[in-house]
């Protein structure tokens, strides 16, 4: 697996598009759940690039299915927040770990920031529900990346959320979003992760600077 703290990720140079970030709770055919919800809202709003291939993976689901969106845009100093805290856990459980391996070992859970697919507005992190906004088994709860059955792959989920993973799954690669393999919840476009598993010389979204 290639992880985001690799540094071929890094290497990819950004040719920024300049797209504003969308409020996905103006957008009707997206659902929004709001565990996550900010007093600012950042957490609704995704690069409009996202947001029309979101509203493309949703006919590609079966009628009765639903996106259930959980957060898009994330600050960056939240992200470093995040990234540092996974690297001290890191650091815990493997003392004689040198800078780089504890970066990789936290990449697992948790983006360095400079590459960091929800800072530049490119990422959502997901699940599916039933019309009637009931939320179906996934395996874990979206951002639950303690649990080794976060990965998308993990053989230890059962039938049912295994079987729902693959539908999120078709439906978000048909429209062109890409997943990051230890969190079945996390999908990008237009990224450096992105630009590196699709082949692209680019990725067209950096991270925002307020």
């Amino acid at each position: 697996m290639v992880w985001l703290s690799d540094p071929a990720v890094a290497a990819i140079p950004v040719r920024e598009r300049g797209e504003p970030l969308v409020d996905l709770r103006t957008v009707a055919a997206l659902r929004l759940d709001s565990r996550l919800a900010d007093e600012e809202g950042l957490y609704a709003h995704l690069r409009i690039g996202v947001v029309d291939r979101l509203v493309t993976a949703q006919t590609l689901l079966p009628a009765e299915l639903r996106l259930l969106i959980v957060e898009g845009y994330r600050p960056q100093a939240l992200q470093i927040a995040s990234f540092e805290s996974a690297v001290a856990e890191s650091r815990a459980r493997s003392p004689r770990a040198g800078e780089p391996e504890l970066r990789q070992m936290a990449s697992v859970r948790s983006s360095p920031p400079e590459v960091a697919p929800h800072v530049a507005g490119a990422a959502v992190d997901l699940s599916l529900c039933t019309v009637d906004e009931i939320e179906l088994d996934l395996g874990t709860a979206v951002n639950d990346t303690a649990a080794e059955r976060s990965h998308t792959e993990d053989p230890a989920v059962d039938a049912t959320a295994r079987h729902h993973r693959a539908v999120l799954a078709q439906a978000l690669r048909g429209a062109g979003l890409v997943n990051y393999p230890s969190a079945w919840w996390h999908w990008s476009y237009g990224d450096r992760y992105w630009a590196y598993l699709t082949g692209s010389p680019q990725a067209v979204y950096g991270p925002i600077v307020p």
